[in-house]
């Protein structure tokens, strides 16, 4: 089974950034997907921490948004083993969580690029621009 790139509209030739989107709900996964791809991301889903960590490891996305409650393997794990893998590292990672605000600073000193708070997902320009922004911000160093 091979990668499929997306690009850009044929004249630039520049492959779409990729985003590894990791939630355990279907319906969250769905939507937020079908919101990124058309802010012109290329986005594959995982529905599970295990399943994150093989997909980040065979794919090495631009950027992985996961959620931090699974039934297998959490998102604190799933954050440390991205993180100490040197496949992984310097990959930028956004935890959504219901309670980001109240441990941002404690999971951007646990290795998270950002924290978005998911009540406020229903606002899609927030998530987007996040996105947006961080990987301009990568792309810039």
């Amino acid at each position: 089974m091979g990668c499929q790139v997306a690009y850009l509209p044929q004249e630039t030739g520049v492959p779409l950034k990729s985003i590894l989107l990791v939630d355990e709900s279907k319906f969250q996964r769905m939507a937020n997907e079908s919101v990124l791809s058309r802010a012109g991301y290329k986005v594959v889903t995982a529905s599970d921490g295990e399943e994150a960590l093989l997909i980040a490891h065979d794919r090495i996305p631009d950027l992985i948004l996961l959620d931090m409650m699974f039934p297998k393997l959490e998102g604190p794990e799933v954050r440390r083993a991205l993180k100490q893998n040197p496949v992984t590292a310097s990959i930028p990672v956004i935890v959504l969580s219901g309670l980001a605000q109240r441990n941002e600073a404690k999971l951007m000193q646990e290795g998270a690029t950002a924290c978005f708070d998911k009540s406020k997902l229903e606002n899609v320009d927030l998530l987007t621009d996040l996105v947006k922004t961080i990987l301009d911000g990568v792309a810039a160093v």
